[in-house]
């Protein structure tokens, strides 16, 4: 594999032992012609994900010395990307990789930033509710634009990763950091499937009042940004 692979596929992965093996299975399948690389980011897993997952040339492996959350695994994993081209995909097999390429592919009409949206969620109708309320304050306070920023799979030229801080909650907020610099960002129809291994980490109960207040602090933080450009 080059030192520098077009395509950089980061997947964040906590105790998704029963996911993995398939989870690259699709990923070879689907970027088959492709010049890229997995970045595989454990985030502290209890379980067997580590042993599972499947050597090869085009897979790097990090794992944390313990579990640090979502988003330290997505800043992690996307700041060691080689690739021009990050794309970021949940290890959990809900996001499919079949879409990666037509998100790759929207990049070329000139947009910096590829987020998916899940236009037919296969959760409960509850988690449906929650997100819908959620990504509805979420986008009326910050003005993003995005309708799903929950939906995992986007990708993204490598210099967006410049846009990124590292705090707990960040991945809910990628489209608003990257927009806030000036990148131009849009979004795609993406499949969704239900989880059939493993059970979803994170619910309302601990996410919800962390999410608003982190609202608070990415409006200040985007009110503040720097903006220059060197001739």
């Amino acid at each position: 594999m080059p030192s520098s692979p077009a395509i950089s596929v980061v997947v964040p992965l906590y105790n998704e032992e029963d996911n993995i093996v398939n989870l690259q299975r699709e990923l070879d399948q689907a970027l088959a012609g492709l010049d890229y690389e997995l970045v595989l980011v454990d985030d502290g897993s209890s379980d067997a994900t580590v042993s599972r997952v499947q050597p090869g040339d085009r897979v790097r492996l990090l794992c944390f010395v313990k579990n640090a959350g979502q988003s330290a695994a997505m800043h992690a994993g996307i700041h060691a990307a080689r690739g021009d081209v990050v794309v970021t995909i949940d290890g959990d097999l809900q996001n499919d990789p079949k879409d990666i390429p037509a998100l790759v592919k929207k990049l070329d009409e000139g947009f910096d930033l590829v987020c998916g949206y899940r236009a037919k969620r296969k959760d409960t109708a509850f988690k449906r509710l929650q997100s819908r309320i959620a990504n509805g304050v979420r986008r009326s306070f910050i003005g993003d634009g995005v309708r799903d920023t929950g939906c995992t799979l986007k990708a993204m030229r490598r210099e967006c990763r410049e846009a990124l801080l590292p705090f707990n909650g960040m991945h809910r907020f990628i489209p608003a950091l990257i927009a806030s610099m000036g990148y131009r960002v849009t979004e795609v129809p993406v499949n969704h499937r239900p989880r059939t291994a493993g059970i979803s980490k994170y619910g309302f109960g601990n996410r919800a009042w962390r999410a608003t207040m982190d609202m608070f602090g990415v409006r200040w933080l985007n009110s503040r940004r720097v903006r220059y450009q060197v001739k």
